[in-house]
């Protein structure tokens, strides 16, 4: 397991690339903030959490499957791994940043492009809403 990314992986960079194309700047993995974020978007203060279906166990995934040896172990890893993403997720809501959850499933090529367009929609929204409250 120690050969596993949990970094730079293939579906954070496809998002990575896609908001950098559309102009969104951001910060990647803030140290400063709790569960040290994906990808950390400071002026819209949201925060992009890409998640892996098996390591964050996506109920109802087909990549999410348990394995069949050391089936307890996985499954309280896993468990874990969840409980740890819904700490993380209230931390950063309590300190006033909204959280963007996307799940590795989501960001396959069939399912990509209207993901990432979904994305970038809600972020446009948030942008425009901010600057609204500024004025």
């Amino acid at each position: 397991m120690s050969r596993i990314k949990n970094s730079n992986t293939g579906p954070e960079m496809l998002v990575r690339r896609y908001l950098h194309a559309h102009g969104f700047r951001y910060r990647l993995h803030a140290k400063d903030l709790p569960g040290k974020p994906d990808i950390v978007l400071p002026r819209l203060r949201t925060v992009v959490m890409v998640h892996g279906c098996f390591w964050h166990g996506h109920d109802g995934c087909r990549y999410f499957v348990v394995p069949k040896t050391r089936t307890d172990w996985w499954l309280n890893k896993i468990k874990n791994n969840k409980a740890h993403d819904t700490v993380t997720e209230t931390a950063l809501e309590a300190e006033g940043w909204r959280v963007i959850t996307l799940w590795a499933c989501t960001l396959k090529p069939a399912h990509a492009n209207a993901t990432l367009a979904n994305l970038v929609a809600t972020l446009h929204m948030l942008h425009n809403s901010a600057k609204l409250t500024q004025t």
